[in-house]
Order: C-alpha cells, then structure tokens, then sequence
C-alpha cells in the first residue's frame, strides 16, 4: 500500500480514538455526573461557538475566497439542521409510546451526533490533504486537530449524556462518529481534486449546525436552573470553552 494512504488512515485512526478521552464519564458516579452535566454542556457551547466562528468559518473563506458565498452557506446550514431536527422530532414522536422513557434520546444528541460526523469527515480530508502534499505537512495538520478535539469531544459527551444516551451508549456512539474521519481520507485519497469544492461547502454547513445545536438545544436547556451560582458558572465555562477554541486558532496558525 502506498505511503501515503498508511501514514493518512493511521492519523485518522489517532484522531479517531482521541474521541475515547469521553470514557471518564463512565468511571464518574451517576449523582456526581448528573450535577455535572450543565457544566459539560456550558463546555460543549462555547466549543461549538468557537469552533463555528474562530475555525470553520475562517477557514472556509480563506478555502473559497468569498466572504458572502460562505455566510450565505453558513445560514444554509443551519435553516438545513433546523429541517432535519424536524424530522427527526416528526420520527421520534411518531415512534415513541404515550408512556415512554425520559431517558430515551432526544432529538438534540442525534443532532450532535450528526453534526460531528461532518466535522470529522472533514478533518479527514485535511489529513489526507497534507500528507499528499508532504509528511510534514500531514504530522502537523493531524497534530493540529487532535488539539482541536480534546475540549469538543469533552463537551459532546456532556451534550450527549444529558440528550438521553447512557454514559456507555454515548462513549460509543461518539467514536462511531469519529470515524468518518477516515472515510473523509479515503474519499480524498481515492477522488483527489473533485473532492475540494464539496468539502470546501462542507465547512460552513457543519458550522451552520454547531451554532444551530448550540443555541437552540443546548442554550435554553441551561437557562433550566433556577440557582443564581451555577448560571454565574454557566457563563464562565461557556467562556473557557471559547477560549480553547480560541487558543488552538493560535496554535494552528503557528504550526501552519
């Protein structure tokens, strides 16, 4: 096999186990997990926030080169997750029984769950991207994004959890996800070229999603609690997830 699909499809595999950093949740106690979760999803806010508007969105424009083409794109995106959260409410009512369970999963975790997909999809044609222009390039570029994991996978679990997935189910449906980091490889490696245009449009949609997830789901589910401390946490937390994101920005021009 040529050097070039090894050394992608085992940076993607790299990328794709730094989801497993979410396992903590299963080795926490249920009480102290669930007086954690508004926290986990202030995180998981200000990550999808930031991810959105420091890296996604930057990034597609500097990939198409016009500012207007990807904010049209990006507001695409999220009337897109609007349509899609409808069909999955449309389903989830019309499958659930009268007296079903509260901790079925909501439509908000599949939606994050969806989301993800797409922003590991694209991280993979990245890797694939970089390695074909040089190894250096592709050690650097995969470095760069398992950087950019560790703080959203940490948050997806919280958003996940508290969407209605046992600890287990969303440890492993959130690696599940991660893998279409090596299918965004193989499409790359096996399409080159053709596959740029479509990815570069990917961008915005998947930050159209993250603003829709963050601000329609996981927001008005923290404005839930009525304690002055944890909503003064709230907005800290939100802050620090920002902030991280705000951070591998940095970091990521520095190594480009």
């Amino acid at each position: 096999m040529d050097v070039i699909w090894i050394n992608s499809v085992l940076a993607a595999l790299i990328v794709s186990f730094v989801s497993l950093i979410g396992a903590f949740a299963l080795f926490i106690k249920e009480k102290t997990l669930k007086n954690s979760l508004q926290f986990l999803m202030s995180l998981a806010v200000g990550v999808l926030l930031g991810d959105a508007f420091l890296h996604l969105i930057p990034d597609a424009i500097t990939r198409i080169g016009d500012m207007h083409s990807v904010l049209v794109v990006t507001v695409g995106g999220i009337l897109l997750f609007f349509f899609l959260e409808k069909i999955i409410r449309w389903k989830h009512q019309f499958y659930t029984p009268v007296l079903h369970s509260v901790t079925k999963p909501q439509p908000m975790a599949k939606m994050n769950l969806v989301g993800d997909a797409v922003h590991n999809f694209i991280d993979g044609t990245l890797i694939a991207g970089s390695f074909m222009a040089s190894p250096a390039l592709g050690v650097t570029t995969t470095l760069a994004i398992i950087i950019h994991e560790i703080p959203q996978e940490v948050g997806d679990i919280g958003a996940l959890i508290h969407g209605g997935y046992s600890p287990k189910q969303a440890v492993w449906y959130n690696f599940l996800c991660s893998l279409t980091c090596v299918a965004g490889v193989v499409a790359v490696l096996l399409l080159g070229s053709f596959m740029a245009l479509p990815v570069n449009y990917l961008l915005p949609i998947a930050a159209g999603g993250f603003i829709y997830i963050a601000s329609t789901d996981l927001i008005p589910e923290l404005h839930n609690t009525s304690k002055v401390q944890y909503q003064l946490v709230q907005g800290v937390v939100i802050s620090l997830g920002v902030l991280c994101m705000l951070m591998v920005s940095v970091i990521e021009k520095m190594l480009f």
